[in-house]
């Protein structure tokens, strides 16, 4: 596919959520950036907002397998990845695949897991593959790992480690409706017998593949490149970060940047690509100082003002 024919699907795939799913369009943006680059999603919200109702709608728009993961305190590792079991018939040893094995996964409530099972999925979202009992088994291609959290405050959760929180290309939320959304939302339910509605199939595993190549054709100017990584090194200079962002970090910048470019059906990216995506892909990288936590500092506000700060090239 071309950057028209991506741009036109991506198009169509947001048009589909739209009729499913009450929310901003700057939210099914952040997901399709998310999944053109390559990457993986976390939203975090309050219970109750549709996050499950998106990735369940995301999977079957886009014609792909769906797994859903709940994710509790008592869950293991190999609740995920699967298991070596013993076939009493073969007399041999069988590889059970576990949930993780579907082209979109839902990881509901990740921060409802300890950390050790968190920890379970690091392979999967940066290699696309598992190892169990000393083997390793590749996951489904295309493979988009969603992931929905609380907020941290809400008692009964673990944070994320920073670790597994780099590998999310992008964190975003979906926020409350307003007050003609609601009603929108209620309107829609007295409409319908099911309680969930229906999202027609647009796209399909060959197709999606393709189209997650299509932002590696997005030129790219040396001047754009050094300002992501102006941006990068910036914030890890900055009095009220402790730890700023990685390496990885500023390559999937890049990435983000590219699909933004498809997703505006433009054959280059510009400084504007960069700051649209900064805050979804680099906010949750940040890890704060003490007194920058006690003072409730908002790590997008951090972004913004070194955003603010750093000089933008002219394309």
């Amino acid at each position: 596919m071309d950057i028209s024919e991506t741009s036109a699907a991506c198009q169509a795939v947001l048009d589909t959520l739209r009729g499913a799913i009450v929310a901003d369009d700057a939210f099914f943006e952040d997901i399709l950036v998310g999944l053109l680059s390559r990457g993986h999603v976390l939203i975090e919200d309050v219970p109750g907002t549709g996050k499950t109702l998106t990735a369940r709608s995301m999977a079957a728009a886009l014609g792909l397998s769906f797994s859903r993961v709940q994710f509790t305190p008592d869950l293991l590792p190999s609740d995920v990845t699967g298991t070596t079991i013993y076939d009493e018939g073969t007399a041999e040893f069988e590889f059970s695949e576990g949930p993780i094995f579907a082209n979109v996964v839902l990881a509901d409530e990740i921060n409802r897991a300890p950390p050790k099972t968190q920890a379970a999925l690091l392979e999967a979202m940066e290699e696309e593959q598992v190892t169990v009992d000393g083997t390793t088994y590749e996951l489904p291609s295309p493979f988009f790992l969603i992931a929905t959290q609380n907020p941290v405050e809400q008692s009964g959760n673990f944070p994320l480690p920073e670790a597994q929180l780099d590998r999310f290309t992008v964190k975003t939320a979906m926020g409350y409706p307003d007050t003609d959304g609601e009603i929108e939302l209620l309107q829609r339910r007295r409409d319908r017998i099911e309680q969930s509605p229906s999202v027609e199939r647009v796209l399909d595993a060959e197709r999606v593949t393709s189209a997650r190549e299509t932002p590696e054709s997005i030129r790219v100017d040396d001047d754009l490149l050094a300002y992501m990584a102006s941006v990068t090194q910036a914030t890890r200079s900055d009095r009220r970060v402790e730890i700023g962002v990685s390496p990885r970090g500023t390559q999937r910048l890049l990435e983000a940047t590219r699909a933004a470019a498809t997703l505006a059906e433009r054959e280059f990216a510009t400084p504007d690509d960069v700051k649209r995506v900064a805050t979804p892909v680099l906010a949750h990288r940040l890890v704060l100082t003490p007194d920058a936590t006690v003072e409730n500092v908002a790590k997008g506000d951090v972004l913004a003002d070194v955003l603010s700060r750093v000089d933008v090239p002219t394309v």
